[in-house]
């Protein structure tokens, strides 16, 4: 597994495309520009890794485009040692991302073989979630609720209300609704039972497998 000084020129330059695209977090992006991407995808795509595209990996399923990673990451508005709820742990790259932030992660995979894959690749390079599960999205993870955000990487339906009900007041839900193309939707919790919702335009996701039962 190398990473070597061509590999982070790739990723300065990758840098640069999201700030021309638009994002401004600093620890977001400082967390881009230290991530070997190239290592969590298929060999014959390493080639393309530090291009602004998603690419397919195991599963039928896909590592997402940098932007869309930055774009999610940025609106969670993280402080550090947050608790962090991901949906969808796929290549464990946004993952890593988060980890980068310093906030604790909790991370759920739907698909088996993802699960395994990933679940022992993240600490060879030194990324380590408080948690990780094979499970089901759509329910998240009462047990250690309430989180001060949490992430859905695949294209939902519908908005699970136990997510909802897992965000502390203050926090934030950011997750794709929709089914051919999703809409990037943010949750804000203001109370017990007030959220302020934004929406910020068309993204295409993979989409949230249905729920175990």
């Amino acid at each position: 597994m190398k990473d070597t000084s061509k590999h982070q020129g790739l990723r300065n330059r990758l840098v640069t495309v999201l700030i021309e695209k638009g994002i401004t977090d600093s620890v977001v992006l400082s967390a881009i520009q230290k991530i070997p991407r190239h290592l969590f995808m298929d060999s014959s795509f390493g080639d393309f890794a530090y291009q602004d595209k998603a690419f397919p990996i195991a599963a039928n399923q896909t590592i997402s485009q940098p932007y869309t990673v930055a774009f999610q990451s940025e609106l969670l508005k993280l402080k550090p040692n947050a608790k962090v709820l991901e949906i969808g742990t796929g290549s464990g790259y946004q993952t890593a991302v988060l980890l980068e932030m310093n906030v604790k992660v909790y991370s759920i995979e739907r698909q088996q073989e993802l699960y395994r894959k990933t679940k022992l690749f993240l600490p060879k390079l030194g990324y380590q979630p408080k948690k990780m599960i094979f499970g089901d999205g759509y329910i998240g993870l009462e047990e250690h609720a309430p989180f001060d955000g949490i992430i859905v990487t695949a294209g939902a339906p519908f908005v699970p209300k136990p997510l909802l009900s897992q965000l502390k007041i203050g926090g934030r839900l950011v997750i794709p609704v929709g089914e051919e193309t999703q809409i990037m939707t943010l949750f804000i919790r203001k109370g017990e039972k007030e959220f302020e919702k934004q929406e910020f335009g068309d993204f295409r996701f993979v989409p949230m497998l249905k729920k175990k039962n």
